[in-house]
């Protein structure tokens, strides 16, 4: 089944804020983020998808990454919220909250359309 451009598009715009939610609950690495993310069947998240997400976020210092050794196989890179990530995910969550309010008035017609004239 072919995936509308539109859901693609919206999907991107929303795994920044779908990951930094996942990272306020505590640090993890990242087969266990697209793991987690996956189980949100809707979002369809692949880890070559995750990875540049959490290299942007470091980079930005959103979060910040450490290395432990792993049982299986190389050392796991942890990642976690820095200050800056916790502002952020708290700026995303009350821009959604606002967001989905306005959202959801607009389907079930509660907002006004502008009261233009039509032109004869």
């Amino acid at each position: 089944m072919s995936v509308s451009v539109w859901i693609v598009q919206l999907r991107k715009g929303l795994l920044e804020f779908c990951v930094l939610n996942l990272l306020s609950q505590g640090e993890s690495y990242g087969y266990e983020i697209a793991q987690a993310l996956k189980n949100l069947r809707t979002l369809d998240i692949t880890e070559s998808t995750l990875y540049p997400i959490l290299t942007r976020l470091r980079k930005e210092g959103h979060l910040r990454v450490r290395a432990a050794p792993s049982s299986a196989g190389p050392p796991r890179r942890y990642y976690a919220l820095t200050a800056s990530g916790r502002q952020r995910v708290e700026e995303m969550n009350a821009y959604w909250q606002s967001l989905n309010v306005s959202i959801q008035q607009l389907i079930r017609g509660e907002m006004e359309v502008g009261s233009h004239e039509t032109e004869r």
